[in-house]
């Protein structure tokens, strides 16, 4: 990208931005001016009204600063592109900051580059971390999820099934009174708070605030210390966040992880973040506060590597998309994807132990044994990690066995300790399915799966990870986060955990996704399937 200058302009939502990166000096300036709502949160109307008149202020400073250091002949564009952010966000919003782009570019006579949002979220904290091939967790106001690259795209390993996690904050905080953005003053009213038992809703990497959220308004009416429900809060939704992420980072085998979104500033997420990372040997990276909240510089630098790649826009492509997802992006700007290892999730010889997202396995392949231990997870609240890993432990020495009563391949179960974390269980198979993907196995899951909701129970994280294979047969593993349930909801989730899993992993996941639809069509019912399909469309960010 050397000597690449490009205009960034960010209006998804509240802040109007400006930017203007200059690759050569890798120097970013940026001009903002936020939309600060009287009450309560984010008006649509009033924030494009801002929007309206706080562009044309953000872009000219940040002009006047592109014309000033330009060096080149005075008739020159003192820039090479123009960027905007085309989405997701506010249609309004949205709407005038493409205006805005489309007019510049044409006055200019530039090239014209849309950006996702969210993408460029991802984008500067690599940038910044000079990482390779992180996971990244965007945790924002109206949006949560995890992505990574694979073929192509970043593709969503986990997000969000109700509302982004700065939305369900202030969501809290409105409750309360408080005014809006919540997340600074929950953050400083948790300084002075105790521990108290909220809901903890984790699904594979996905994740839901809907629940935690109605139990801390209820908490708060009842005359719990508004202190100590922002305290548990945090603990809480964070260490959720942090779980994920965790998973998503053992999925993947990256050891790279990287912040984004404007709830990244809280400094106990990203305490808890960095936390995780050590202790399992990972590197992690949260950008600059001002490249984490809504800004023009994110857009800026995301703009130059496109446009680097050639992938700018024609006027009449230009139009902008509120539900402009992540993975509907076509990575053009690099190809430099790390592909799984050969022979990945194979137990060799000299392997004796394999480390999870939630345990630590020994493994004793010549006497057919392996014990698993859930460790302290040290970034956890300690009540909330004993409860946890008891709870799991538990859960998996029950589900376990129950599934192999109704026909489902696990291991053996031959001893459990709940208050130690510990099992002890059959070895099975001689790989993850991760390091074997076929039609075949993939649809061995479906049944397995259609099975054991036949029962009235959901895994709760059936990934490539934690299914088991060897010549003859397919093993489900790990059943730490299943439940016994009778809601169709469930079992679709628990069909869409999988799903992702296979979208993240494999190669070519399309005929994998249809497998796995096949298998389960053929023991369980079409209902499931039908809410599977309803819960892919939720997967849109509302703003």
């Amino acid at each position: 990208m050397t000597d690449i200058r490009i205009l960034g302009i960010e209006g998804t939502a509240w802040a109007a931005s400006a930017a203007v990166f200059d690759a050569a000096r890798d120097d970013i300036v940026i001009e903002s001016d936020a939309y600060q709502p009287e009450s309560g949160g984010i008006h649509p109307r009033e924030a494009a009204e801002h929007m309206h008149e706080a562009v044309p202020r953000v872009v000219e400073r940040a002009l006047e600063h592109a014309r000033e250091t330009h060096d080149g002949p005075a008739d020159e564009p003192p820039v090479d592109a123009v960027a905007f952010s085309r989405g997701p966000g506010l249609g309004p919003c949205l709407r005038i900051v493409g205006t805005a782009a489309r007019a510049l570019s044409q006055a200019m006579d530039v090239p014209l580059v849309g950006v996702n949002h969210m993408v460029a979220h991802l984008e500067i904290g690599r940038h910044t971390a000079d990482f390779d091939a992180p996971v990244c967790l965007n945790a924002s106001g109206a949006n949560a999820h995890l992505l990574a690259y694979r073929n192509g795209r970043y593709r969503v390993l986990g997000e969000t099934m109700d509302t982004g996690v700065g939305n369900a904050i202030d969501k809290f905080t409105r409750h309360v009174g408080w005014s809006h953005p919540g997340g600074p003053k929950v953050e400083a009213a948790a300084e002075d708070g105790e521990y108290v038992d909220l809901p903890y809703v984790v699904k594979g990497m996905d994740f839901s605030f809907s629940g935690i959220m109605s139990a801390a308004k209820q908490r708060y009416d009842d005359g719990t210390p508004v202190e100590d429900i922002c305290y548990s809060l945090q603990e809480n939704i964070f260490g959720m966040l942090t779980e994920v992420s965790e998973r998503a980072l053992s999925l993947t085998g990256s050891d790279e992880l990287v912040l984004g979104g404007g709830v990244g500033q809280n400094a106990r997420l990203r305490e808890m973040l960095g936390e995780m990372c050590a202790q399992r040997g990972a590197k992690f990276h949260a950008p600059d506060p001002r490249f984490l909240r809504d800004n023009a510089g994110m857009i800026a630098v995301l703009g130059a590597k496109m446009y680097a790649a050639g992938d700018t826009l024609a006027l009449e492509d230009s139009r902008v998309d509120p539900d402009f997802r992540p993975d509907q992006v076509p990575v053009t700007w690099r190809a430099d994807e790390p592909e799984l290892a050969a022979g990945r999730g194979k137990v060799t010889e000299g392997d004796r132990q394999v480390r999870g997202a939630e345990a630590v396995v020994d493994l004793e392949p010549g006497a057919g044994r392996v014990t698993k231990r859930r460790r302290a997870k040290t970034y956890r609240h300690p009540a909330l990690d004993e409860r946890l890993r008891t709870e799991r432990t538990t859960l998996e020495a029950r589900l376990t066995s129950l599934a192999r009563r109704e026909g489902v391949p696990t291991p053996v179960l031959s001893d459990v300790d709940p208050h130690e974390a510990r099992l002890a269980l059959e070895y099975v198979g001689d790989r993850d399915l991760q390091a074997e993907l076929s039609p075949a196995r993939v649809r061995a899951v479906g049944r397995h799966l259609a099975r054991l909701h036949r029962a009235g129970v959901v895994h709760g994280d059936p990934t490539t990870r934690n299914v088991r294979v060897d010549a003859e047969r397919t093993y489900l593993i790990d059943f730490g986060l299943g439940y016994h349930t009778d809601h169709v909801e469930d079992y679709a989730m628990d069909l869409h955990v999988f799903d992702q899993s296979l979208v993240g992993t494999a190669d070519d996941p399309a005929p994998l996704r249809e497998a796995v639809r096949e298998g389960y069509r053929a023991v369980g019912t079409e209902r499931v399937l039908e809410r599977l399909r309803d819960i892919e469309g939720r997967g849109r960010y509302q703003s």
